[in-house]
């Protein structure tokens, strides 16, 4: 009987013990959370005050209708330079499969002679300049009958300041060939890790045999770049500072939950790449100078409007 008790007073101390040790290591999980959470809301704050005297302006958008199996992205980069309408120097179409989780990314060339409703034919570039974000986007639903869910505009000082946070060693680049024309930036050939200046200096370069085709792949090549710098585990701590530098220096209809919860949607089914398209497509175009318009790119629109669905799914 007395060692049943013994037994049982054993039994009962190591039952207590284990609680202990249980409830200590809860408290311990707790205290991490919070303390994750704290240091994400005090980064996120930061990056809001890194940005907070960007001004920013209301932007006409109205996005096409929802639909369950992808997202369309309209991004627009400009180089305002302090004026108060500006071309758009970058469009791309970045469309999300949400079903295969497949990423996809079109260029649109800048010289593209598009047909601007309300207005005469001019450069694709234009639209911006004279509707801003929904004109651009209603001409290309017109022209390549492709819909546009939401929108991102970055000005491209902006751009350096987010790479420059994004990564502060720099983004490792390829640079494929000796550049410093109208860049503002000396380039040379090789595998450099490039500041946000630099950055944005290398996808700007069109002055050699290429001109704007060399441009675009430049520019695809450092979104690609950008997406892996981003999803490096070293750069997660960076994370909630460029959400929140984010939400001053880019113009986007999207709230910075959406943004939270489409990456980590996206990143549920891994890290995907991002397959790349310019339109116009090869053997689909040829140049042309109008007085008004300037040289132009003059497309074969069907034609691109038909590689342009083939490539997207849809």
């Amino acid at each position: 009987m007395e060692e049943h008790e013994i037994r049982s007073r054993k039994e009962k101390r190591i039952k207590k013990k284990r609680l202990r040790i249980g409830r200590l290591i809860v408290a311990l999980f707790l205290l991490m959370i919070i303390g994750v959470i704290a240091y994400s809301v005090h980064q996120y704050r930061m990056g809001l005050e890194l940005a907070g005297d960007v001004e920013k302006e209301e932007v006409d958008f109205l996005p096409d209708e929802d639909n369950e199996g992808f997202v369309n992205y309209l991004i627009i980069g400009v180089d305002s330079r302090g004026e108060e309408k500006s071309r758009s120097d970058t469009m791309m179409l970045l469309s999300w499969n949400k079903e295969t989780n497949d990423v996809k990314l079109v260029s649109f060339m800048r010289d593209i002679y598009a047909n601007i409703p309300g207005y005469d034919s001019w450069k694709l570039n234009t639209a911006y300049y004279l509707g801003g974000v929904q004109l651009l986007k209603k001409t290309l639903n017109e022209m390549f009958d492709i819909p546009i869910h939401h929108y991102v505009v970055m000005d491209f000082k902006s751009f350096e300041s987010l790479i420059d946070l994004i990564a502060p060693n720099g983004v490792e680049i390829e640079v494929e060939k000796d550049m410093s024309a109208y860049i503002g930036v000396t380039l040379k050939k090789g595998v450099h890790r490039l500041n946000g200046k630099e950055l944005l200096g290398y996808a700007r370069f069109r002055h050699d045999e290429q001109g704007d085709f060399g441009r675009v792949e430049r520019q695809q090549k450092v979104i690609e770049a950008l997406k892996d710098e981003v999803l490096r585990p070293a750069n997660f701590k960076n994370l909630p500072k460029l959400i929140g530098a984010a939400q001053g220096y880019i113009q986007t209809d999207m709230t910075s939950g959406e943004e939270i919860k489409t990456v980590f949607s996206v990143l549920k089914g891994g890290v995907p790449d991002i397959q790349k398209m310019t339109i116009p497509v090869e053997g689909t175009y040829r140049f042309n100078s109008y007085q008004h318009a300037g040289s132009v790119i003059e497309i074969d629109l069907e034609a691109n409007k038909r590689k342009l669905h083939e490539f997207l799914g849809y």
